[in-house]
């Protein structure tokens, strides 16, 4: 590499670097250079052999070094697009996965474009369910909630940018925040992964909230919370969404079925993996069934 080298030579020698330490290393180093570069990834491919002054080659190389150290490139960017929206992020907010786009599709698929409904999200970390949900069902009253005072700053945010302040925000525990009932759709991405898991100590993970990714022995603490608490917040024929991991599937239903909730299914991500379980709050009395 020369003295001055071009953006394209830039873009390999940290795809190199990178490789063997990052899944998609090319994809990276671009959101990297893009980032010190204040520009698109389009820009890059427009213009490779530009030029960086000492300044940004050096934001750039303390950024590729950064990530080498473990730093997620959604931290290091400040940002991470989810359903064709650009959401900022922060170190103390979970980012948001693409797997996380499965849950928002079948939420849509039970909420009606032309009704107007009642919909919440808990755990919203970054606003990036309720966010998505708001912008394709303009007529839906949002509420999201989450326990971390952070969380919601950004989400806020979020919202603020993205024209969709018509979202209420509240702070509290899974749907202690929720002080109304009679909702239609309850969605949540809850942490799931069992706490002593390996994958947690792998990736990315190490850096992100262990709150919002670890729910204790077996990873279904909070699911099994959420699946008793939202019958007395659903309506009649409400419905819940769960993500969960790819080997829970199975518990999951189960869950959902001892409480009675009727129609139950769950949906495969585009990976194959058991990944969203639903189910309808019965026209009977929940408390009727044992946990």
């Amino acid at each position: 590499m020369t003295d001055h080298p071009r953006l394209d030579e830039l873009l390999n020698g940290a795809a190199n670097r990178l490789t063997g330490h990052v899944a998609t290393p090319e994809l990276e180093a671009e959101l990297l250079l893009a980032h010190a570069l204040g520009r698109g990834r389009s820009y890059l491919r427009a213009w490779p052999e530009r030029v960086l002054d000492a300044d940004r080659r050096a934001a750039f190389e303390d950024l590729v070094a950064r990530r080498l150290g473990g730093e997620p490139v959604a931290y290091l960017t400040g940002e991470r697009e989810f359903w064709s929206l650009r959401l900022r992020v922060k170190p103390g907010v979970l980012i948001p996965r693409a797997e996380t786009e499965r849950l928002v599709e079948c939420a849509l698929a039970h909420l009606p474009e032309d009704t107007t409904t009642r919909v919440a999200d808990l755990g919203t970390g970054s606003g990036a369910i309720a966010l998505a949900l708001a912008s394709e069902r303009p007529r839906a009253q949002v509420v999201a909630t989450d326990r971390s005072e952070t969380a919601l700053i950004v989400a806020r945010d979020n919202a603020r940018r993205l024209g969709l302040e018509r979202i209420e925000f509240r702070k509290g525990d899974w749907l202690a925040a929720l002080a109304d009932s009679g909702y239609d759709l309850i969605v949540s991405n809850p942490p799931y992964i069992a706490e002593n898991d390996p994958h947690l100590r792998q990736g990315d993970l190490p850096t992100e909230p262990p709150e919002a990714l670890s729910a204790g022995p077996d990873g279904l603490n909070a699911i099994r919370r959420i699946v008793i608490d939202a019958l007395v917040r659903l309506r009649t024929g409400g419905w819940l969404l769960l993500e969960h991991g790819y080997d829970q599937g199975l518990a999951v239903r189960a869950l959902f079925a001892a409480r009675g909730y009727e129609k139950v299914q769950t949906y495969r991500d585009l990976e194959g993996h058991e990944r969203v379980t639903l189910g309808r709050r019965p026209t009977d009395d929940p408390a009727a069934h044992p946990v």
